[in-house]
């Protein structure tokens, strides 16, 4: 049993190199597309862009169907795209200078998408996998409560009395989103 647990560990990691291997493409793209203009927005700004994704999502799930021509693949990448974006702009604040340098901004893609990893390694390390039995749907209902408890943190200025900050709601979401991901392709 400890055997089929350490590979399913392992398996996961690689899935979750991949994920995070095609989500970087599309982050990089866009910057070579729009720049940093992003830089520009304050968290909340973008929990709220979170947030359109995941309802998108959603929606999608609820009607089985989509008008636009973009399935959920995409939305999920943005919204893993999106929190690392949230976690760099608690880091350095909004920005009215937004020329980073792409260099610069891939470090720091780097540096939080990989501390998301790790987080996700030590938790579904303690959780064995849960999250393969889970159904999307209810990886996207986890996203947008995750906003929900991201949203009441920040009309509360930032101060919680017993729960985490919104760095690890961010950090949870990019995890659940990354699942979501690995399990359409399975």
């Amino acid at each position: 049993m400890a055997e089929a647990n350490e590979m399913n560990l392992e398996k996961t990691s690689e899935h979750f190199e991949e994920i995070i291997g095609m989500c970087r493409g599309v982050f990089i793209n866009k910057m070579r597309d729009y720049g940093s203009a992003w830089r520009i927005l304050r968290t909340p700004s973008l929990t709220d862009q979170i947030y359109i994704k995941a309802n998108r999502i959603r929606s999608i799930q609820e009607k089985g169907i989509s008008k636009v021509q973009e399935g959920i693949q995409p939305e999920f990448i943005g919204i893993v795209n999106y929190s690392v974006m949230a976690l760099i702009q608690l880091d350095l604040g909004a920005a009215e200078e937004l020329n980073m340098e792409e260099e610069k901004a891939k470090t720091l893609f780097d540096k939080y998408i990989y501390a998301a990893r790790d987080l996700m390694l030590n938790k579904n390390h303690d959780y064995d996998e849960a999250w393969r039995n889970m159904r999307i749907s209810s990886l996207t209902d986890i996203i947008l409560m995750k906003l929900m408890r991201i949203k009441q943190i920040e009309d509360n200025e930032g101060e919680t009395f017993v729960s985490e900050g919104v760095d690890a709601n961010y950090n949870d979401i990019i995890n659940y989103a990354v699942f979501a991901l690995i399990r359409l392709e399975d």
